[in-house]
């Protein structure tokens, strides 16, 4: 009898280091995957913000910048034609009966291109008139051009009636090219005279 108590016992106890034991293992395989799942976690979140976050201003500044047009370093630059103010304008208009003045170098900067257009062909005659000779001076270059007379052509000038309308144009000799494109230059015919016209 002593001796199937004490078995029992033996057996109790066993079962209980058994139960334990169990529950110890049971406690380790549940708390393990979620260590581990945490630290997978942590593994992966800096990785998923470096991927994502610093596309968005990118892609921003890439767009920002593309729409924006930069000026080119080094462009070739042309001089704009003489832009009068419209108070010159009317006085050219409404004295001389003349507009869309401008000076330009030609032949190499061989030759000074003085144009005009007629509105008005009474009040504009005295630009055409043969008496009335023209000179365009430059103050910078400190000279004074005049309009050359060749030979069976005469002087580079038209002075014919002038017409509503029509162009007309006379050429100043630039020997030794010292007027230059950009120089502001005056052009001077009998009582005429046009001042600050830039040299195209």
């Amino acid at each position: 009898m002593k001796r199937t108590k004490k078995l029992t016992k033996d057996m109790l106890l066993a079962l209980m280091v058994a139960g334990c034991l169990c529950v110890l293992g049971t406690h380790n395989l549940l708390s393990a995957p979620v260590t581990e799942t945490t630290a997978q976690a942590d593994q992966t979140s800096p990785s998923t913000t470096t991927m994502t976050a610093p596309a968005q201003p990118s892609a921003v500044a890439q767009g920002s910048g593309g729409t924006k047009s930069t000026p080119r370093v080094g462009a070739p630059t042309r001089y704009a034609p003489n832009s009068l103010s419209r108070r010159a304008e009317l006085h050219y208009d409404m004295m001389w009966g003349v507009d869309s003045l401008r000076v330009k170098s030609a032949e190499s900067n061989e030759v000074i291109r003085f144009t005009y257009r007629v509105l008005d062909p009474q009040k504009a005659k005295p630009l055409n008139d043969v008496k009335n000779e023209p000179s365009l001076v430059d103050p910078k270059a400190r000279v004074k051009l005049v309009v050359p007379s060749l030979e069976k052509v005469g002087k580079l000038r038209q002075s014919s009636t002038p017409e509503p309308g029509k162009m007309y144009w006379m050429a100043f000799s630039n020997k030794g090219r010292l007027v230059k494109p950009g120089d502001r230059v005056n052009v001077v015919i009998g009582n005429f005279q046009a001042n600050g016209l830039v040299v195209e």
